[in-house]
């Protein structure tokens, strides 16, 4: 027998076990990476400056630390809007009453493409139909163009049967943002429910 080899000093199996066990506990603790929507990593989205309900000017840091449901509409509308705002409204409700602390961490939005009728106070009778919480937003025709570019919202005026009279064709689509206002995922308007308006933000927001 080889006496250099016998008498190396050898790892005892204690240690190794050890140094094992950490490693095993470095892999299961390790931060899970944040689930992915269909909207992470988009270009959708960025800084905006409007005009609240109340009158305030808020930008998109105003809302910084909270998720954002951000639907595009108008008041005037005769259907989708309204439908769109109630699905939304009723999917953060649930969303809440079964994740409290969770829910309040939840802005919602209602921008409107229609700023000419949509004054604070137009905006702010609208928003109190659908959730107690939903915050309307007007401002210039510039801000909002701005906005609808920023969002990547197609929105184009179409004269009514009546003199003076308009109504909008416009992309109707529920927004999810995150807290630092980066997009996450969204559910085409016709199509959402207010069951998968709570799914979503049960998939993402804790």
């Amino acid at each position: 027998m080889n006496r250099h080899l016998t008498n190396l000093p050898r790892l005892p199996l204690v240690l190794l076990l050890v140094a094992l066990a950490a490693l095993g506990a470095m892999w299961f603790l390790r931060p899970e990476a944040p689930p992915q929507g269909n909207l992470s990593g988009s270009a959708v989205g960025g800084p905006f400056t409007l005009v609240d309900e109340t009158g305030r000017t808020v930008t998109s840091d105003s809302f910084k630390g909270q998720w954002r449901l951000m639907y595009f509409g108008f008041t005037y509308c005769p259907d989708v809007c309204p439908v769109d705002a109630a699905k939304v409204g009723a999917g953060l409700a649930a969303f809440e009453a079964a994740n409290p602390k969770a829910g309040a961490k939840v802005q919602p939005l209602f921008v409107t493409v229609d700023p000419e009728r949509d004054t604070p106070a137009a905006l702010a009778e609208f928003t109190d139909n659908f959730h107690p919480r939903m915050l309307g937003l007007t401002g210039s025709r510039e801000q909002i163009d701005a906005a609808l570019k920023t969002f990547r919202i197609f929105a184009s005026k179409v004269p009514g049967v009546t003199e003076g009279s308009y109504t909008y064709d416009h992309l109707a689509v529920i927004y999810l943002l995150d807290p630092e206002g980066r997009p996450v995922e969204f559910v085409a308007g016709p199509t959402a429910t207010p069951d998968s308006v709570q799914a979503m933000l049960e998939r993402f927001v804790a």
